[in-house]
């Protein structure tokens, strides 16, 4: 019992530094989104981009737009939805809700007065700068701002259809609607949304270190059963147990193979850990992982 008391206080003291991981990487997020995007009145894509397309047309605060349409989604897919996915979007779309309101009640009016880079294009590539970091840095602890990533985990769920392909299409669709929705909107400031898109996308893949969009882990470990278990009840994740030989000592030894998406590295890592801190793991880059869970065929 001690031993499992143990494993859950040292699972949630990382959840506690995930948190705080999260809302320092929103600070960064909304600063890159209320003070370099918002005072040149430009539309990025997903939520925030929806939301800033509300907010040039009625005046409504972005910040309350993201509020509401994240408990919509939240309240119609919650049956769909995993519990910790749940909880880290609630948690990432509550903070993204507060860093926006705080940014565009104080960082908007004064960057719009006083711009920090007079220069729009180079503002705008900032702003995509850090708006990609801090997207990056919420998916590598396995976080959600909520929005898109929801539709996109329902539709990935039901369809075969890449949730890249579902972000690229909405967030093409808001950013060109807006020089039919907002009046006065000009060709050149729809232009540098399209741009600021695969700015921020690119850092994101930076940020989660490359684009690799699986890995392959593998441990070695006498309590391969109990990781294994683990892997398979807590992470959701298929693993293979092969059998080996230590050649130095000629002992034979279980080889565990894990095939997972890149932000799920750490998880893996910090589970491992905390049943057996003597377990030797390697992490190697997969290109593409094809098959159940991971991409289809084409």
């Amino acid at each position: 019992m001690d031993k499992k008391n143990n494993t859950i206080e040292y699972l949630k003291s990382f959840y506690i530094k995930d948190y705080l991981y999260m809302a320092f990487a929103i600070v960064i997020y909304s600063i890159g989104l209320t003070g370099f995007i918002m005072p040149n009145k430009v539309v990025t894509g997903g939520l925030a981009g929806a939301a800033l397309l509300i907010k040039y047309a009625t005046g409504i605060d972005a910040s309350t737009t993201i509020l509401v349409v994240n408990l919509t989604l939240l309240v119609l897919a919650f049956r769909f939805l995993g519990k910790t996915f749940v909880i880290n979007t609630v948690i990432g779309a509550g903070l993204l809700t507060l860093g926006v309101k705080i940014g565009e009640t104080y960082l908007t009016p004064y960057f719009t007065a006083n711009p920090l880079i007079h220069d729009t294009f180079i503002s705008i590539v900032l702003g995509g700068i850090l708006m990609g970091t801090g997207l990056g840095m919420v998916y590598s602890v396995n976080g959600s701002t909520g929005g898109v990533d929801i539709i996109g985990f329902l539709v990935t769920k039901y369809f075969k259809i890449r949730i890249s392909r579902i972000l690229l299409v909405v967030d093409l669709l808001v950013v060109t609607s807006s020089i039919f929705v907002l009046k006065g909107y000009t060709i050149e400031k729809m232009v540098l949304g399209i741009i600021l898109l695969p700015i921020m996308y690119q850092t994101v893949d930076v940020v989660m270190n490359g684009a690799k969009r699986a890995i392959q882990v593998t441990i070695l470990s006498k309590k391969y059963e109990e990781i294994a278990t683990h892997i398979n009840t807590e992470l959701k994740r298929g693993c293979t147990v092969v059998d080996g030989v230590g050649w130095y000592t000629k002992n034979p030894q279980k080889v565990i193979i894990v095939f997972a998406r890149r932000g799920e590295g750490t998880t893996i890592f910090r589970l491992v850990n905390s049943i057996d801190p003597e377990a030797f793991v390697t992490r190697t880059n997969v290109e593409a992982v094809y098959g159940k869970g991971f991409e289809k065929f084409s």
